[in-house]
């Protein structure tokens, strides 16, 4: 999967994010064709909301430095290479298709990172970390039903919640906190525009740390 991953991409800077090197194609119809699968191929591209949220990890790095990190959805790896540039202690790279598994492996090496990658559905699971992280996860109502429980239950369990949204429309603002803005330049083919603006949004509410009060 390596090698398909290879023959259909080429290594280049995320323009919000020149520090970190995908491997990324320059035609998303022509890869989404040769995949043969009915999602986009993700793992292809640096979506608005992995930039915006990488970058904000860049810009305050104690955010993931020494924690344990999962980056949700992840796609290219973009949100959590960026978790391990800032030194975060553990980092798991999560993805339901096998290529982005085989996307992440290379983009982590392109960086110089060490990342765990599962390939597997976490939603219905809850990882004991210290920070979830989820880029451009709520890009269509029915996923958003799923994830935004996850979320929640890790918030509740005392992580940290991070996400990167284009304001695609799915994702509430009830429960979540706007903690920074981004205009991400985006391929035209992809979105339509060549930049969109992005929010990094933090979960709130009441957690274990942060009872709520019973009356």
């Amino acid at each position: 999967m390596e090698d398909f991953v290879r023959r259909h991409t080429t290594p280049a800077p995320v323009p919000l994010v020149p520090e970190i090197v995908l491997h990324t194609a320059t035609d998303v119809t022509a890869l989404w064709e040769t995949t043969g699968h009915p999602e986009p191929p993700f793992w292809g591209f640096p979506w608005a909301g992995g930039q915006a949220l990488a970058r904000h990890l860049l810009d305050h790095p104690d955010t993931t430095a020494g924690k344990r990190v999962l980056d949700l959805a992840s796609g290219s790896g973009l949100v959590a290479i960026a978790a391990a540039t800032t030194g975060a202690r553990h980092v798991t790279a999560n993805d339901i298709d096998p290529l982005a598994g085989a996307a992440i492996a290379l983009n982590a090496h392109a960086n110089h990172v060490t990342l765990d990658i599962a390939v597997a559905d976490l939603l219905d699971t809850d990882p004991e970390v210290d920070v979830v992280l989820a880029g451009d996860v709520c890009y269509d109502r029915d996923l958003t039903a799923r994830v935004l429980p996850f979320l929640r239950r890790a918030h509740t369990r005392g992580a940290l919640v991070l996400v990167g949204d284009p304001q695609r429309g799915h994702l509430p603002r009830d429960g979540f906190e706007r903690v920074a803005t981004h205009r991400v330049p985006v391929p035209v083919d992809l979105e339509g525009a060549e930049a969109r603006t992005t929010l990094v949004w933090r979960a709130t509410g009441p957690s274990p740390r942060t009872p709520a009060d019973p009356r």
